[in-house]
């Protein structure tokens, strides 16, 4: 049974910051694309960014660039996204998700989200003023 199980989030003051993780059982993703989606109520889910196979390149929204790192532990099979300077309009569930396809392909900002096989459980982010 494939699981991404994620961890990390919560409340936090503008201007805080917050990790969340990703731990994948169930399926080998270190030769996969992973990223990480964000939703509020009322809005479709949209992507934040992604990390190829091997970590060593990643591309973001230009709403989170320089702001949110996504890395990734593929001895792990893990996915982690470190949230620097939170703003209140970064609050939202957030998501990681994997494809099943080797490779990288679709794995650039903005990809596709129904590219993606395997989702997390989400995790709540809420960033006070």
């Amino acid at each position: 049974q494939v699981q991404l199980v994620q961890s990390g989030g919560g409340s936090v003051q503008a201007g805080g910051s917050l990790r969340l993780s990703c731990v994948a059982s169930g399926f080998t993703y270190s030769s996969n694309c992973m990223g990480w989606f964000r939703q509020v109520p009322g809005k479709e889910r949209e992507a934040i960014g992604f990390v190829y196979t091997f970590g060593d390149y990643t591309t973001y929204a230009d709403s989170v660039k320089g702001r949110f790192i996504i890395s990734r532990d593929n001895a792990r099979n893990a996915l982690y996204l470190s949230m620097t300077s939170l703003k209140p309009e970064d609050t939202g569930m957030y998501y990681c998700a994997a494809r099943r396809q080797y490779g990288n392909a679709g794995c650039s900002y903005p990809s596709d989200r129904a590219l993606f096989d395997d989702w997390g459980q989400g995790t709540q982010v809420t960033v006070s003023p």
